[in-house]
């Protein structure tokens, strides 16, 4: 006898896919809020919290003042008294104000209070180079956070993975930073009607191959898998993999991926100095220098404020053919 299990699947789009997410565990545990700059009644910049302010109300979904700094010392208060905050930051190049309490108190309160307290607070909201939004709307901030210690980070890039990600972020008992991109809201992708969590230290296998391992995250995974069309139809066959987990990396997954294919290829949006390219470099020169055919590449954006213009944006960023011209050179 076989039986067939059809998993059923609505649609989609990545920032409904948060909001279900989000929404999903306010129902299943009353600890869990939300505050930030518009979250209630306008329903978020993005809409991630729309209509969770008329269901959950006003103090379960708190509209705070432009004050990102008071009202993230405010959430770790919170956390450490027993809630579960979000703290959404509507443009994460905004939380920079709130550096302080991320750092020494998010990242570091556990430990200096001796284990007394725990920080399950979720810090989430849009970043990266969106289109035209200027030097300070198109911050890439995961490398300013990367070296908190006590901090974890994921970054989100599919329907899919946004709302397994956001759950898994509001369960932890650590304080996580979700990172989203201004540009993958609108995907759209069918994702299971049964309930799911996804892990934070996971790596994705995007595409398997054979001939180098490209490890990316967040809108570069579309960059790459466009190049990936490319490569193919020129005999090429590259490996895939979103990184997902920005701290801790996946080194079981990246490790076996670099025993397989001894080339990497690194493509992210972040910058070229102190970025998570420049961290990941280290660490697989560090864990798989031996298994390595030849040097790690490193595709980052360059180390200038985003311009306005739209072709000079454009110019500061990764693009797909030069994704495919590094794979060539790597593969020689």
């Amino acid at each position: 006898m076989v039986f067939h299990f059809c998993i059923t699947r609505h649609e989609l789009l990545l920032f409904e896919a948060l909001r279900e997410g989000l929404e999903e565990e306010m129902d299943r545990d009353p600890r869990v809020c939300v505050m930030g700059e518009d979250v209630g009644h306008y329903g978020g910049s993005y809409k991630v919290t729309k209509g969770l302010a008329k269901k959950y109300g006003d103090l379960r979904v708190l509209d705070t003042p432009i004050a990102e700094n008071s009202f993230t010392g405010m959430a770790v208060g919170a956390a450490m008294t027993g809630l579960r905050p979000i703290v959404e930051g509507m443009n994460m190049g905004f939380l920079l104000l709130a550096f302080n309490q991320i750092s020494n108190n998010c990242g570091m309160l556990h430990y200096t209070s001796g284990g007394q307290f725990k920080i399950p607070i979720v810090i989430r909201g849009p970043g990266g180079v969106g289109r035209q939004l200027g030097a300070e709307h198109s911050q890439r901030l995961e490398s300013y956070f990367q070296s908190i210690p006590g901090i974890q980070m994921v970054a989100c890039s599919t329907p899919y993975n946004a709302k397994g990600l956001m759950k898994a972020a509001i369960r932890s008992e650590n304080p996580v930073i979700l990172f989203e991109h201004v540009l993958l809201y609108n995907l759209k992708e069918r994702i299971p009607d049964e309930e799911y969590v996804l892990s934070l230290e996971e790596a994705e296998m995007v595409r398997p191959g054979e001939h180098v391992t490209i490890l990316t995250y967040s809108r570069m995974r579309y960059h790459v898998m466009q190049a990936a069309k490319t490569l193919v139809n020129k005999g090429y066959d590259p490996e895939v993999i979103d990184i997902r987990s920005l701290k801790p990396f996946d080194l079981y997954t990246i490790g076996n991926s670099v025993k397989k294919t001894h080339r990497v290829l690194i493509v992210e949006e972040c910058m070229r100095t102190g970025g998570i390219g420049a961290s990941l470099t280290a660490a697989i020169n560090e864990n798989f220098h031996d298994y390595l055919d030849a040097p790690v590449v490193c595709l980052s954006s360059q180390d200038v404020p985003t311009p306005y213009a739209g072709t000079l944006e454009e110019w500061t960023v990764v693009q797909p053919a030069q994704i495919v011209t590094a794979v060539e050179q790597l593969c020689r």
